[in-house]
């Protein structure tokens, strides 16, 4: 008799083949929307019982939430007088107070343990990803708020997201954490500071009330989550359980909040704005790879950096995007670039994590790494 997760397969296989059939009898691109998200919500948890799917686990959340934004935005935009993006911010808040309570002294023991690899990927953080969007904002001509939200979402630090495919990708975790933190501790200094330098040209930057909205947003909760972790974490297993899964549901509310908000828009110059995502996160990637490899560092370190530079805090970027009062112009590279970035990290993850290491295929001892999902 079959399992639940089995059923849960076949139901996700044939709803995905309704979504087709709908498709093909000419009905409207909407009510494939309850076939398209039940096949993916179905895959997500009966994938659960199979290793290579769970791997996928969530990359397929993530484009179940994307799917739920696109079809369905009405229901995230506002309710009365209350707007939706509006949670942008507390949501933001509570990854990074997230992040916090995972965090301790022990994640600066890397700038000690490997300098080397800690200042390449910092560096190469802060100017690959700027320069790059700076670029892409010139060569595709958008309009100054449009450009801004490019360079924007290139300036803003690394987060939880890049640590978590870190892990999936059997990267070095320690590296990936001390990078993530380090850049978003700061970022209350360098964001404003790119954005002045790279954006003032688009539109107005007021450095000192970025750089107040960068501590609200990620420094307050940051610390208030160290508080927390010194005080009752060491007392309470469960919270090393519970944070991270409510730091992931996190990201997925942030992203049909993202996606909804800029629906229309999104159809509109979405296309275009969707390559310049691709290049410029694929560009980071690839720059942030080669930084590190061509400096010396290992295959496993070098895959790190990539992720570290090639993942942008797209929330945070929504978030001064929606301080600016602008995340209708501002806010809508962040609302391509997040489901993009997070799906492409995760594709790129889960093959990086299939691959031997090129110092194991020679048969060189490499740092053990971190176990799968």
């Amino acid at each position: 008799m079959p399992n639940l997760y089995t059923i849960l397969r076949w139901s996700s296989a044939l709803l995905g083949l309704g979504a087709i059939g709908v498709l093909l009898l000419g009905n409207s691109l909407t009510a494939t929307g309850p076939f398209v998200i039940g096949a993916l919500v179905c895959l997500a948890i009966g994938g659960r019982s199979m290793p290579a799917i769970r791997q996928l686990s969530f990359t397929i959340w993530v484009f179940a939430a994307v799917a739920v934004g696109l079809f369905y935005p009405q229901y995230f935009q506002r309710i009365g007088d209350f707007k939706f993006t509006s949670l942008i911010v507390p949501l933001i808040q509570l990854i990074m107070f997230t992040m916090g309570t995972e965090m301790s002294l022990k994640d600066f023991e890397g700038v000690v343990k490997m300098p080397k690899a800690v200042i390449i990927g910092l560096v190469s953080h802060f100017t690959i990803m700027p320069l790059v969007g700076y670029s892409l904002a010139k060569g595709f001509g958008f309009e100054p708020e449009i450009a801004a939200g490019i360079i924007l979402i290139g300036s803003v630090p690394s987060g939880v997201t890049s640590n978590v495919l870190a892990f999936i990708a059997k990267a070095n975790m320690p590296l990936s954490v001390t990078i993530a933190t380090i850049s978003t501790l700061v970022a209350p200094v360098m964001t404003p500071f790119l954005m002045k330098l790279l954006a003032g040209q688009f539109v107005q930057i007021d450095f000192v009330a970025m750089m107040l909205h960068v501590v609200e947003i990620i420094i307050i909760p940051i610390v208030l989550g160290l508080i927390i972790n010194r005080i009752i974490r060491s007392g309470v297993k469960w919270l090393q359980t519970v944070m991270p899964i409510i730091s992931m549901i996190g990201v997925l509310m942030m992203l049909i909040v993202i996606v909804s908000s800029g629906r229309d828009a999104l159809l509109n110059i979405g296309p275009l704005l969707f390559v310049a995502s691709v290049i410029h996160h694929s560009t980071g990637y690839l720059l942030g790879y080669w930084s590190g490899r061509l400096l010396g560092l290992d295959e496993q370190t070098c895959c790190t950096i990539s992720l570290e530079v090639g993942m942008q805090n797209g929330g945070l970027a929504s978030g001064i995007a929606l301080q600016m009062g602008k995340v209708a112009t501002v806010g809508l590279a962040s609302a391509i670039s997040v489901p993009w970035m997070t799906i492409s990290g995760s594709l790129l993850a889960n093959w990086w994590r299939n691959q031997p290491l090129k110092e194991e295929a020679n048969l060189e001892p490499v740092a053990p790494r971190v176990s799968g999902l």
